[in-house]
């Protein structure tokens, strides 16, 4: 899942006041301690090898970077996986900026430790975001969205922020670290929410091998160590996951939101579907419901009356890509399963409980120094 939604047009979505917050417990620093620096057996110090690139980027024990998810990726979700070692980001989605900074400083008071803010590229008020978080110290600024201006990759990096963007392609990785990436993120197809046409698998092997000269972290579809492990070992200097942290314990989603996503199974997290390329549509990958059948019965309708005179093209179009505001917010926090967006990565199927962001994060380092020390032991 990333963090755009329907709701303010396609690709914005609205934000949650600060009283959405109070219902749901605080993360408190003390509540979730990562481990010890020091590795305890040569899986681990293989494992920490190989991710030492990505950890000393993000400033954190583990090269891991929470999924910038809309409505999820607040707060309390933030300031827990940086508590457990793991790198937080904020999805600032639509908020304006009074209420980034706002978000901004509820998480430093959750956590002393490094996170980072993910802006929408597209957002008409961008520079006053990247300002923000210039001001309010923040180490690192996440493009995404879109191709980020100059000036606002500028903007951050004069302010002392590390800039990561999200790149789809290796000639695109290529002209973002000219631009002045100080690290990249690519995400394949098997991602929640809004996606592109290429799987991770083929994305890593695309740049992977032909850029070393910033960090370049993966994304999409990634549920267990040993992938993570594999990744690694193929050259990324750490992994981005959002899918397997929605239903960390910290995380405020509806408990029936939770409860879809550890019901639900890779088969079920598909991309929307176009009925006509004259009508495009942008691909969410999402699980499936009775909002995403009306979908299609909806564009059905609205393309007929198109064909039948009752509508504009453009009139149809923005008809289309309404249908889903709001959406996000109805399942994230007010439960509506049936009729609102269940965005999901395809690891969905390896979500099986609810459980705290630092126990997810453990299990995943075990799986990996688990393979580790089976690839030594010749198994």
């Amino acid at each position: 899942m990333n963090d755009l939604d329907h709701a303010a047009g396609p690709l914005l979505v609205p934000t949650p006041e600060a009283a959405d917050h109070p219902a749901h417990p605080a993360v408190h620093p003390a509540s979730a301690r990562p481990a010890p620096d020091a590795p305890r057996d040569g899986a681990e110090a293989t494992l920490a090898r190989l991710m030492a690139r990505g950890a000393d980027f993000l400033g954190s024990r583990l090269a891991v970077l929470g999924g910038a998810m809309s409505w999820v990726s607040e707060r309390n979700l933030v300031a827990a996986l940086s508590e457990a070692g793991a790198f937080g980001v904020i999805a600032c989605g639509a908020m304006e900026p009074d209420r980034l900074r706002q978000e901004i400083v509820a998480t430093r008071a959750l956590t002393a430790r490094p996170f980072g803010v993910n802006l929408i590229t597209m957002h008409p008020r961008l520079d006053a975001l990247v300002d923000v978080c210039v001001e309010q110290g923040v180490g690192h600024v996440v493009f995404a969205g879109g191709i980020p201006p100059g000036p606002a990759i500028r903007r951050a990096k004069d302010g002392g922020a590390r800039v990561v963007c999200f790149a789809p392609a290796l000639a695109l990785a290529k002209k973002l670290v000219r631009s002045g990436a100080d690290a990249l993120v690519i995400e394949g197809s098997e991602a929640g929410g809004h996606i592109g046409p290429v799987s991770l698998n083929v994305l890593a092997q695309e740049i992977l091998p032909h850029l070393r000269e910033v960090p370049v972290f993966v994304a999409g579809g990634i549920g267990r160590g040993e992938a993570i492990l594999s990744y690694l070992e193929m050259g990324a200097a750490g992994v981005q996951l959002g899918t397997r942290f929605v239903c960390a314990a910290e995380s405020i989603a509806h408990p029936r939101f939770k409860q879809a996503f550890i019901r639900g199974a890779a088969r079920d997290a598909l991309p929307t579907v176009q009925l006509d390329e004259s009508f495009p549509v942008i691909p969410v990958r999402a699980l499936q419901n009775n909002g995403t059948r009306r979908f299609l019965e909806h564009q059905a309708a609205v393309i007929r009356r198109f064909r039948d005179g009752e509508l504009s093209k453009e009139a149809a179009q923005l008809d289309i890509e309404h249908f889903w505001a709001g959406a996000l917010r109805r399942a994230v926090i007010d439960g509506d399963v049936e009729e609102g967006s269940l965005m999901a990565g395809q690891s969905v199927g390896m979500v099986r409980a609810e459980a705290p962001a630092a126990a997810i994060l453990a299990e995943l380092m075990a799986q990996a120094a688990d393979a580790v020390r089976a690839r030594a032991a010749g198994g």
